[in-house]
């Protein structure tokens, strides 16, 4: 392989992805899968004395084929490889590595990416992401070139996402569940937005009352409906017009909402709001906080609302900011007792369950509170505004032709960091991942650029709405100033 196809495989938050056909391809996949497999021995064999390694995909276009391809590749390193008998969720191949006692697993997904990329997930026997140390060592590997011979055999197939479906389904009393939420006459409609998560919800509740959850674009569709499998508002348009549909006067509606691999969720609340996990990880805080006898601290990225931060505190729980990225959350949940941590992209996990976030896991422990409360969403989110807040936010995503301009508005951002935003002073500038400007409480702006794409994500929370729309609003003429 050629010194500049090496440089293409890069790392990112999650995860090496690419472009179906050009940097994702099953010579570039092969390379990174020996050497992660390598990696895997080096660093976790002497601990977890196993050489099985786990094999999942998602539903993207040729992700079945490349898991399947990669296989000899696994059995050459002289490792076991046991495949995913159907597309399955990659917190559903974490759980079942750290359960079974694998050495890892290896997931064929680009997750919320749009539906032409392809990519791999790599998880340590702790049922998480592995750390930056791992894929730097990985990206040290693949220099050296180093090259094995593949051997065939009869796959070994195991039902990875049943595994895991049961032993959420013995966490939580589902008929109470399914029964709460009729009498509250609530119906649940689950957007799958045709990932792997697709049907999980509806086989979790499957033995009660159907007509309590409910599930839209559930069938495989390798365009993802024209939209990436992203959680976000402007991609469930077919959840908000259903939603509407089936809400009246008697009956309210919930939507709980998936990304591509099932580790990420949002909720449209029942007043038709958008709840992402700046809403969802103070809900989760704060219903979780008044049945657990623990004082165990909360993990933020530092794209994690302050709302977050203020609820945790009024527990009297530490709360540790870190890096954009769910590995450095599991590394920590690895090492210390943690409560809960969560992102602002829609990952929660949950120290008592797993160093990994779970999608599903989370939406069961939504409608377990939203039961045992007898509470709706957004009469619990309303009173933590009330509580916690004001809190306004937004995140906005400007893409880039390509890596060079990107990195000169990095340049540009770090020479020319201002004193005060439309006359907001600035009380502290903070670059554990982006640059973070302060102004006060429950208000801040954030620059922060993709680890796995040409874009910056420009973040803003804010007391009012208006500081919101005008402190946004300058940060885009700012980077406008910068391309130009």
């Amino acid at each position: 392989m050629t010194a500049d196809k090496l440089d293409k495989i890069k790392f990112g938050t999650d995860g090496w992805r690419g472009i179906i056909g050009f940097d994702f391809n099953l010579s570039n996949l092969s390379r990174v899968v020996v050497a992660a497999c390598q990696e895997l021995h080096y660093q976790y064999y002497k601990e977890v004395n196993s050489k099985k390694i786990i094999i999942g995909y998602d539903r993207r276009f040729m992700a079945f084929e490349f898991a399947k391809q990669i296989v000899p590749f696994i059995r050459g390193c002289g490792f076991e490889p046991i495949l995913s008998d159907s597309f399955v969720t990659t917190p559903s191949c974490s759980f079942y590595a750290k359960e079974v006692g694998c050495l890892g697993a290896l997931v064929i997904t680009a997750s919320h990416n749009p539906y032409n990329w392809l990519g791999l997930k790599i998880k340590s026997f702790n049922g998480c992401s592995v750390d930056e140390f791992f894929t730097s060592e990985v990206e040290k590997r693949l220099m050296l070139g180093n090259s094995i011979e593949t051997i065939d055999g009869v796959n070994q197939l195991v039902d990875i996402k049943k595994f895991h479906l049961d032993r959420i389904k013995s966490l939580f009393d589902i008929d109470y569940i399914s029964k709460r939420l009729k009498k509250m006459k609530l119906r649940i409609f689950v957007d799958a937005m045709h990932g792997s998560a697709a049907n999980c919800m509806a086989e979790i509740f499957a033995s009660n009352d159907l007509e309590v959850i409910s599930e839209i674009r559930k069938d495989a569709d390798p365009f993802f409906g024209g939209k990436p499998p992203e959680p976000l508002l402007n991609y469930a348009d077919d959840l908000k017009q259903i939603l509407m549909k089936n809400s009246t006067n008697a009956v309210k509606t919930l939507g709980i909402i998936f990304d591509g691999d099932g580790d990420r969720i949002a909720a449209i609340d029942e007043k038709g709001r958008y709840s992402s996990t700046q809403d969802l990880l103070p809900y989760f805080i704060s219903y979780l906080g008044e049945i657990k006898n623990n004082s165990y601290p909360v993990l933020k990225t530092v794209s994690g609302s302050d709302i977050i931060k203020n609820i945790s505190e009024s527990q009297n729980r530490d709360v540790i900011e870190l890096p954009v990225g769910f590995k450095y959350i599991a590394e920590k949940m690895i090492k210390e007792k943690i409560f809960i941590g969560g992102e602002e992209s829609g990952g929660v996990g949950f120290g008592e369950f797993m160093p990994e976030r779970d999608a599903l896991y989370a939406a069961m422990v939504l409608l377990n509170g939203i039961a045992e409360k007898s509470q709706y969403l957004y009469e619990t989110l309303d009173e933590i505004q009330e509580d916690f807040g004001p809190s306004f936010y937004k995140r906005i995503d400007i893409k880039f032709p390509n890596q060079s301009d990107k990195n000169n508005v990095k340049e540009f951002i770090i020479d020319n960091i201002p004193e005060n935003i439309n006359n907001h002073k600035l009380k502290s500038i903070s670059k554990i991942d982006g640059i973070k400007l302060r102004i006060d409480k429950n208000f801040w702006l954030l620059f922060r650029f993709s680890g796995t794409e040409p874009l910056l994500r420009l973040y803003c929370e804010a007391p009012k709405e208006s500081y919101l729309i005008e402190v946004l609003e300058w940060g885009q003429e700012f980077i406008n100033m910068a391309i130009k």
